[in-house]
């Protein structure tokens, strides 16, 4: 298990939290950092590089969780929370998913534009549904999408019964959204 926080891109957790280990990832039989991931639990150490002793992937076996420390360029153009909240009250303009320009400049769905054209997001709710029908295994109801909404929402978020199947929760593409609906409005001002 591990959490994901989207921080500044400037954001280095051990300069804040000096008793966390920096995750490790063996790459070519090396011990390599894991690009986001700290342990706040008793965790042993590597003696030359002061990563993590245990690689990620076995050590979430063994029980040990991670947190990402997610970078998160975005977040570089805001200088508050506040900010942020205030223009996620304001409703975006959506006509600016109209133009393959724009939507090649967004986070997720830069590469989606058939989709996005297809599906015409006109709310965060449409927006969170384009997130969610890009992933492995959904796609296919796209077609389906124009004719019952309704269904294939149903469909998108529902949790498979095998446990291995990939699923991908409507938190998440909420959270997407969100971050969508910030970079419209940079573009809607000419900052991104």
């Amino acid at each position: 298990m591990d959490i994901d926080i989207d921080f500044k891109t400037d954001f280095n957790p051990i300069d804040y939290f000096k008793e966390g280990v920096e995750a490790s990832n063996v790459i070519n039989g090396e011990l390599r950092r894991h690009p986001a991931g700290v342990y706040f639990q008793k965790m042993p150490k590597d003696r030359l590089s002061g990563l993590a002793a245990i690689p990620y992937k076995p050590a979430e076996e063994i029980g040990y969780f991670k947190i990402d420390f997610l970078h998160l360029s975005l977040l570089d153009d805001f200088k508050s929370k506040e900010e942020i909240r205030q223009l996620l009250k304001i409703e975006p303009d959506w006509s600016l998913l109209e133009s393959q320009e724009n939507v090649e400049k967004l986070f997720q769905i830069h590469r989606h534009f058939d989709i996005i054209e297809m599906v015409k997001p006109k709310s965060v709710e449409d927006l969170c549904d384009c997130i969610s029908l890009i992933r492995p295994g959904k796609r296919h109801l796209t077609r389906v999408y124009k004719e019952n909404k309704a269904y294939v929402r149903q469909e998108l978020y529902k949790k498979p019964d095998d446990p291995q199947k990939y699923y991908f929760k409507r938190s998440h593409a909420l959270a997407y959204a969100m971050n969508i609906v910030l970079q419209l409005h940079l573009i809607s001002v000419g900052l991104l």
